[in-house]
This record gives structure tokens, sequence and C-alpha cells, in this order.
């Protein structure tokens, strides 16, 4: 029996949410990094957002349920560590999802932009963290409204 394209597999990944952000894919967040065969299995590699991310064992559980759900049989989940995740490895288009959400996407310069709700770039910080570790809070003086901020890592 023929496998299905990593094309295929790439697709259906794009379709797993992030447990944490369930707004953005596993794919738009970058932490897979690798689809291929070996033999008749498929390796899907991983890469947390970091060594301790609490998320890991759902985001698993997660991936295997999508793809047993599309056939996979045999499938192993790789993790890689190195090199370490970065927010350089978010899409585009998950940066976005992020904003509309009303999450400020990260920023190289390690503060937003502006403000996810009104665009607004009058911010200040209010703490180093957020409803996760890789979050903080920050608030719009424009319009008062606090939002997160995902961490530019």
């Amino acid at each position: 029996m023929a496998h299905p394209s990593t094309d295929q597999v790439w697709q259906w990944l794009g379709e797993v949410p992030d447990p944490e952000i369930p707004v953005i894919s596993l794919t738009d967040l970058g932490i897979i990094r690798d689809v291929a065969w070996r033999d008749d299995t498929l390796v899907v590699t991983v890469t947390p957002t970091y060594s301790g991310c609490p998320a890991t064992s759902v985001i698993n559980m997660d991936i295997e349920s999508a793809l047993r759900g599309h056939g996979i049989e045999r499938l192993e989940l790789k993790r890689q560590l190195s090199p370490a995740w970065t927010t350089e490895w978010m899409s585009a288009e998950g940066r976005q999802k992020l904003e509309t959400y009303g999450i400020a996407p990260p920023q190289p310069a390690g503060g937003p932009e502006r403000c996810p709700r009104c665009g607004g770039s009058d911010l200040e910080r209010l703490s180093q963290f957020g409803s996760t570790p890789c979050k903080a809070q920050w608030r719009c003086r424009g319009c008062l409204e606090p939002f997160e901020y995902f961490k530019c890592i």
C-alpha cells in the first residue's frame, strides 16, 4: 500500500492546533521540524518551544491521534532539542493569527510593536510572565486593555 506523501502529512499536521494557543497550528508555531518516511514508519521530528514545555506530552498525543485518524499505523515521534526552537520558526500566517486573536506576536526588539486590540503603540509591560511561560503581560495606555505578548526567543 502506498504511503501518503509527506506534503499530505504536512497538511494534516497543519490542522493540529497548539494546545495552549489553539488559534495557531503546530506547523504555524514551527515546532514540527521534519516529516519523513523510513521504510514503513512515518517519522515526525518535533522541537518543543522549550525543553520543559508542559504541553509537550499533549502535543505528542495530538500529533499521534491526528495521524492515526488519517490511517498512519507506524509512527515515530522524534524529539529534537538542538537546535533549540526559536520564534523565528513561526510562520507569518501564525504571527498574524496570534495578533488577530489578541496576542501580540514576537518581535526581535523584545516587546510588542503595537496593541493587538486597537493598534496603539503606547505600551507598558505589566509582568514578564503571562498565562504560559512563553508569554508576558502588557497593557496599552491608549485603550487601557491588557494583552499577552508572545516572547521572542
